[in-house]
């Protein structure tokens, strides 16, 4: 008697590859004799991320302690050293594999495949597995917050146990430099400090730093021999830990304690380095050569994101080294600084690594682009010949929350639950076929300013990176979401055994009940004229001219593509296709001032019979501190008894500036 799953999936899998309907099979057929066994006994149903190729046989393989583990570092057929087979059979457990990163992974899988060590009973089988991308990374924000060596060791094991092979530290921004350069003794002796211990107190505050050990300091650095005990903590797990050295922004930190480095000389007026000294290229290079010295990595990062650059325009020695190489404007002045930067890491045989900002004014030659802002900038470098290393907000950023925000730890905000996260497709159409080769692979980023805890850092990582590292190994035709969920239910549980503090996905609550039903009125499918005087929203287009009036409702987070976002005023009018009475208007904006969302400070209401003239129905305002930290929704609407074909709406932007979001503008 076949499962009634099994059938469900023949049926489905009828307008699959034969590859996919097998491997659909083989899973459903897993489940089943597993659930005959009992809890004893289990097979390769459980493993994340989900192997390359599964060959099932009858029986089970019995063990008392640890199964008993024959290695082969002969294998045909194997290209990638991290590549293994893994042999199940009645005599015992074979591993075959090219190098010890195959092993290593093999002996993940079975750990897995025995819910690392709790069951004793495993299906015979044989795996052939190999990764996606080289490149599986996860990032770790110690600047805002520091973090004990013994944390990063904990998610190190947690990585290994997945297949994730690149631990990115952001070592160094305005909230303080974590690392230890001797030529430079007040990057770690004042500028690792500060006197608030929550960043958002340091950021609304005067944001000065703090002697080490004076009274109520905040904050650490890692000594050269906390980062030689890292080193060989992940080098026996097959990780490299990749340094990030901020330049030319984010680098307050660097400027308090060495005010000679900005362009105004004194500390505390500059974020960015002076690019016309040569002391601050001094200075660079003597700091990553003992970077360098310390982290054999292939790459370091060197970050490039986010530079005001306002300063540069009115600095005579900026100006000046603008003037001496020719550079047009500032953005070519950030690419010459990149660029001598990229080219001092290359003569010593290693290679940068930046966020996808380094491709303004032109990118640098051998320079790695992290795309983080979208996929764009990594497209653009990867049809330039440059190598891509994909980590999109939208799908790759664990600061967002991962639940219902009013269930959730406080966040910077945005919402991206585990199923985002395990939906991104790293290869796009828009990519050139002769350049996807490019492509190294996928990080995903957990930034803290809102995270002190090491506990809180630790849930925003799993479950979701259980999704970054099946995007990052499997091959796309091996997903299947509603499985990967169970699986991720099963490794949580392992993980909350060996003591991790996990987001409890059984009772996810997930997306606003408004946005997964929708809403019928009046203006749902007209048409939607915008003031062309204001300018189109470029980062957060949405539906486009259809976002207002298609009954789709925004979610938890302006980024799932419902809301659309302005740095303007909006002013629209609804085309209802004839006069009809109208008894209400309104719409739905959102405020989350974290990244800069704001309500409107108010909206006025039109109505119109022939489009001309224009009758003021209402004029709603704010009444919403712009201090309130949580996410809030609030409807700006008027109940009216008119006569219109015509609906005019215009929200004034707020006088703390930032963004504007609607999603829908009703009409009944």
């Amino acid at each position: 008697m076949f499962p009634s799953k099994i059938i469900n999936i023949y049926i489905f899998a009828r307008t699959e590859s034969y590859e996919q309907m097998k491997l659909r099979i083989i899973i459903s057929l897993v489940l089943f004799l597993s659930s005959i066994q009992g809890m004893k006994a289990q097979g390769p149903e459980m493993v994340i991320p989900v192997p390359s190729q599964v060959e099932l046989r009858e029986g089970f393989y019995s063990f008392e302690d640890q199964p008993s583990v024959k290695v082969s570092y002969k294998a045909k057929g194997l290209a990638s050293p991290e590549a293994y087979i893994l042999d199940i059979t009645p005599k015992g457990v074979t591993i075959k594999a090219l190098s010890e990163a195959g092993e290593f992974y093999a002996r993940q899988t079975l750990r897995q495949m025995t819910a690392d060590g709790k069951v004793k009973e495993i299906r015979y089988c044989r795996i052939t597995d190999a990764p996606r991308f080289p490149y599986r990374g996860l990032h770790f924000d110690v600047s805002r917050h520091f973090r004990s060596v013994d944390f990063l060791k904990k998610q190190m094991d947690a990585m290994a146990f997945f297949k994730m092979n690149r631990m990115h530290i952001h070592l160094t921004d305005a909230a303080g430099w974590r690392l230890q350069i001797d030529a430079y003794p007040r990057l770690t002796g004042f500028a690792a400090w500060r006197p608030q211990r929550t960043w958002k107190e340091w950021w609304a505050g005067d944001r000065h730093y703090a002697e080490e050990g004076s009274a109520g300091a905040y904050g650490g650095y890692y000594t050269k021999d906390d980062i030689r005990e890292l080193l060989a903590y992940a080098a026996e797990r097959h990780i490299e830990i990749i340094p990030e050295i901020e330049m030319p922004s984010h680098s307050e930190e660097v400027l308090a304690a060495y005010p000679e480095l900005g362009c105004s000389g004194e500390p505390y007026k500059d974020s960015d380095f002076c690019v016309g000294s040569e002391e601050v290229f001094t200075f660079l290079q003597t700091v990553l050569d003992e970077v360098m010295e310390l982290f054999p990595s292939e790459y370091i990062h060197i970050g490039g994101d986010e530079a005001g650059k306002s300063h540069w325009k009115t600095c005579p020695k900026c100006q000046q080294r603008m003037k001496d190489e020719g550079l047009k404007d500032v953005d070519e002045l950030q690419s010459y600084m990149i660029r001598r930067i990229g080219e001092y890491v290359s003569s010593k045989g290693r290679r940068i690594v930046g966020w996808d900002e380094i491709l303004d004014g032109g990118l640098a030659p051998g320079a790695t682009v992290m795309s983080w802002r979208g996929t764009e900038g990594g497209i653009e470098a990867m049809s330039m010949g440059h190598d891509v290393i994909m980590s999109p907000g939208r799908y790759c950023y664990l600061d967002h929350t991962q639940d219902a925000p009013f269930r959730e730890p406080e966040s910077i905000g945005g919402y991206l639950p585990l199923d985002s996260v395990y939906v991104y497709e790293p290869i796009e159409k828009a990519m050139p076929e002769d350049r996807r080769h490019h492509l190294l692979g996928v990080q995903a980023n957990l930034w803290t300013e809102y995270i002190t805890e090491d506990a809180h850092a630790e849930y925003m990582y799993w479950p979701r990176a259980f999704a970054i590292a099946e995007t990052g190994w499997s091959q796309p035709e091996n997903k299947d979401l509603q499985d990967f969920r169970r699986r991720a239910l099963n490794a949580l549980e392992v993980l909350k055994d060996q003591g991790y503090n996990v987001f409890d996905l059984e009772n996810e609550y997930g997306e606003r009940k408004l946005a997964q039903t929708g809403l019928d009125h009046k203006a749902k499918g007209c048409k939607v004229t915008y003031n062309p005087e204001l300018p189109w929203p470029k980062y957060y287009p949405a539906a486009g001219e259809a976002t207002f009036t298609d009954g789709v409702i925004g979610g938890w987070t302006y980024s799932d593509q419902r809301w659309q976002g302005f740095l303007s005023p909006i002013d629209v009018t609804i085309d209802l296709g004839s006069v009809q009475d109208v008894h209400y208007v309104g719409g739905t904006f959102m405020q989350l001032i974290g990244p800069g969302v704001f309500m409107p400070e108010k909206v006025d209401i039109y109505v119109s019979e022939d489009g001309k003239d224009f009758k003021h129905i209402a004029q709603v305002w704010n009444d919403v501190s712009v201090k309130a930290s949580d996410l809030l929704f609030k409807s700006f609407d008027t109940i009216c008894n008119e006569k219109a074909r015509y609906v005019r709406y215009h929200a004034f932007r707020s006088p703390m500036r930032g963004f504007i979001f609607l999603d829908e503008i009703v009409v009944n």
